[in-house]
């Protein structure tokens, strides 16, 4: 089975292209939910996660206090590196788990951080979903009802764009000069050859 990945940059749209992708009958592993998942669901995830950042880190029903981990990471790089550190194998030992559960030609993984986790390491191919930066900050400022500075902080967390879509197998332009869904269809099929071929 063929494992591909799915990138991109805040706003870029990976997710809306994923579920295209999900329509045409191809499994995604949606690595940030599933992510949040880990940390209450792995218990050796969660024990690493209290001896780190405090018994706070979980309420007394092991749900994770989102605010309190969130407080102490995103304002210390540092800290987001020992967090990540932790989450990123468990996430990889999980999507490579799940991708071996599927019966279908090839599998998606979607995930912000493919490159900056190493979790391509794993992956036989990577996609990239491209937006100009204006469009995205847009989107983000939308979506998420926060300030340009508050994108442009989360952008600066993330690989340079055009490096990330330097380093991907495919790109898909999402920048509303180009339809999505057809680009979506030819490269489903270029990627149902690749994995009948393999």
């Amino acid at each position: 089975m063929l494992k591909v990945g799915i990138t991109g940059g805040i706003g870029s749209g990976k997710s809306t292209v994923s579920k295209i992708f999900e329509l045409l009958g191809v499994p995604v592993y949606y690595a940030d939910e599933r992510a949040k998942d880990i940390l209450v669901r792995d218990p050796e995830l969660a024990a690493a996660v209290r001896q780190h950042f405090g018994p706070e880190t979980y309420d007394a029903h092991g749900a994770l206090n989102r605010k309190y981990l969130g407080n102490i990471v995103f304002n210390d790089k540092e800290k987001l590196a020992l967090l990540n550190s932790l989450v990123h194998p468990a996430t990889i030992r999980d999507s490579n788990l799940w991708a071996s559960q599927q019966n279908t030609p090839y599998v998606l993984k979607e995930a912000a951080l493919l490159f900056e986790s190493e979790s391509f390491h794993y992956l036989d191919k990577i996609i990239g979903v491209y937006a100009p930066q204006p469009l995205r900050i847009l989107r983000v400022m939308k979506r998420d009802n926060v300030t340009r500075e508050e994108v442009l902080a989360r952008m600066h967390k993330q690989i340079d764009e055009s490096i990330k879509m330097r380093l991907c197998d495919y790109v898909i332009r999402n920048d509303e000069q180009q339809l999505v869904i057809p680009q979506v269809l030819a490269l489903h099929q270029q990627l149902l050859q690749l994995a009948t071929a393999t």
